[in-house]
């Protein structure tokens, strides 16, 4: 894959959870070859980290192209944004709606930071294309999951750069029901149940109560999404069979 040029390069950003692990099967589907980068900022569930690694040698079982196309798996540390975020996601602290009408999941900056180290990492990699998972339809109403604000990072980032990047949502309009549907349009049960038993999305970092929808408290607001996409999801294929 020496060859390869930027234009046929993604880099994925890859937490290890649902959506992620969907984003990269896309990535994989389109691209001729796919590097993967995580970030541990102090998240409470950082065990989602540690779940790349299963996921990535699982996706290399499923079709034997998709392990051919996988680069390489960077993890970069910015504690930085977990010092400076009182969040639920960065303290022990209960989940709850705060003033703003947020939830206090909400990291300020946190796709915005994300995207402008994946897209310093692809400026030296030589790497075009970046994919992230940030959803509209489906959010928990953070400002920096919506389209407008990764069109706009995307012109940002292009000026400051000098580079034609091109940032990549492919869940944007999509639901969880429908992340799980594409899932199985990119790589059938094999990639489900991938998803199901080696991704992590629970907020608490909790992979001790297992489920239908795989692992997790099954209470906090990552699961309860989580869960209620994959029965409608499983109630919609019972409608078509």
């Amino acid at each position: 894959m020496s060859n390869v040029s930027e234009q046929d390069t993604a880099l994925v950003l890859f937490s290890g959870g649902q959506d992620s692990a969907t984003c990269l099967a896309w990535a994989l589907s389109r691209f001729r070859r796919v590097e993967t980068l995580g970030f541990h900022y102090g998240q409470r569930h950082a065990i989602e980290l540690d779940c790349r690694a299963a996921l990535l040698a699982g996706v290399g079982t499923i079709r034997t192209d998709w392990r051919e196309k996988l680069g390489e798996n960077h993890t970069l540390d910015i504690p930085t944004l977990g010092t400076i975020s009182e969040t639920a996601l960065t303290r022990d602290v209960a989940i709850e709606m705060v003033e703003g009408g947020l939830p206090n999941t909400f990291v300020p900056g946190r796709n915005l930071v994300f995207l402008t180290f994946a897209a310093a990492l692809a400026y030296r990699r030589g790497i075009r294309h970046i994919v992230g998972g940030m959803c509209e339809t489906d959010y928990s109403g953070y400002p920096d999951c919506r389209n407008d604000t990764i069109k706009a990072l995307e012109v940002a980032l292009n000026l400051g750069m000098d580079r034609q990047f091109e940032l990549h949502t492919p869940l944007m309009w999509r639901d969880k029901a429908a992340t799980w549907a594409l899932a199985h349009e990119l790589g059938g049960d094999a990639l489900v149940n991938l998803i199901r038993e080696q991704s992590h999305t629970c907020y608490l970092g909790e992979r001790g109560s297992k489920h239908a929808w795989g692992y997790g408290c099954g209470e906090c607001p990552a699961c309860r999404l989580r869960a209620k996409g994959w029965y409608e999801y499983e109630a919609t294929r019972r409608d078509q069979s």
